[in-house]
């Protein structure tokens, strides 16, 4: 299935790629480059997340050495222009699907998380005991 979604539904508009996502406010302020920093460093984090693992928003924004910044990891994918990011793999911390149950967006979230053998029950990922963002640290910062 296509990265755009171009439903109305507002809670589909969720990790949505295009103008549509953007406000008159967003254009006009460009980045500051602590902003772009911290995005960048989102978004690394993001695309080194492997095929069938999953990560919540905290867990990105900590990994991407954010802490307690959740929200912004969801502005962030909120404001994504990159089909090739894979935002299916971010969830909430609880494993659930953060758009709403049986909309578009997430149905296509569920069918990406499936097709990469990820089981998804009733909206809801068992998210892993062992946090997989330890082995992402050596892809991302290049630790190990």
């Amino acid at each position: 299935m296509a990265a755009r979604r171009t439903d109305g539904a507002g809670a589909d508009r969720r990790h949505r790629a295009g103008p549509a996502r953007r406000t008159a406010g967003d254009a006009a302020a460009p980045l500051t480059p602590e902003q772009a920093r911290a995005r960048a460093r989102i978004l690394a984090v993001i695309h080194a997340i492997p095929p069938g693992q999953v990560m919540g928003y905290g867990q990105v924004a900590m990994r991407a050495g954010l802490p307690g910044r959740a929200r912004l990891t969801a502005r962030i994918l909120g404001q994504n222009e990159d089909p090739s990011l894979p935002w299916h793999r971010v969830l909430r911390s609880d494993g659930r699907i953060a758009m709403a149950e049986g909309s578009a967006g997430w149905r296509e979230q569920s069918q990406r998380l499936r097709a990469e053998g990820v089981v998804v029950e009733n909206g809801r990922v068992r998210m892993p005991a062992v946090d997989p963002a330890v082995a992402l640290d050596a892809a991302v910062w290049g630790l190990g």
